[in-house]
């Protein structure tokens, strides 16, 4: 399937839409990125708690494709590592198009297991007006198109810097397309 890299990796101990780059960051087997305030075994995203806090935690690393800056920068948008809230920026792994199950490994020792579609909010039009429509729209039969990355959860704990290969593990078929987690 091919390989990518890390461009960035970011993370941020509070509750805020951007996180910070960092020069590497600390994946936790089963929990997340240690420090991140969305580490943890069930949900931390506000919403979810507030639905229901025993939910299992399939957000627990968010990465996103650098390739996507290049596309909302075509409509006069600037968007940088960290800013959209992701944990990894990758490069040359077209994440978007990956079956449910996919275990991407980071350098020697990390990985992660894909489990959907981040699900973008009206907090990505707070950090820079119009920018939900470009993250968010729909293909020629209808279908709502969610670009602004993926979620996972660590399968195996590591460290990741930029400039990290990364190498994709599809699962066995039948692939089951990405949704929103």
């Amino acid at each position: 399937m091919g390989t990518g890299r890390v461009t960035a990796v970011s993370s941020n101990g509070a509750y805020s839409f951007t996180k910070s780059t960092r020069a590497s960051i600390t994946l936790l087997e089963g929990l997340g990125v240690d420090g991140d305030v969305h580490a943890g075994v069930t949900v931390k995203h506000r919403s979810r708690v507030a639905a229901d806090p025993t939910q299992p935690n399939l957000r627990q690393v968010h990465l996103i494709h650098r390739e996507l800056f290049d596309e909302v920068a075509e409509e006069g948008f600037s968007v940088a590592p960290g800013q959209l809230g992701e944990n990894v920026t990758t490069e040359g792994v077209e994440l978007l198009g990956l079956p449910t199950g996919t275990i991407l490994r980071f350098g020697e020792e990390a990985a992660v297991e894909v489990t959907g579609l981040r699900n973008p909010c009206l907090q990505i039009d707070a950090f820079q007006p119009g920018l939900l429509k470009q993250v968010v729209g729909r293909d020629e039969t209808g279908q709502i198109l969610r670009k602004a990355g993926i979620m996972g959860v660590v399968r195996q704990g590591g460290t990741i810097r930029p400039g990290d290969a990364i190498s994709v593990t599809l699962p066995a078929p039948p692939h089951i397309p990405l949704d929103r987690v």
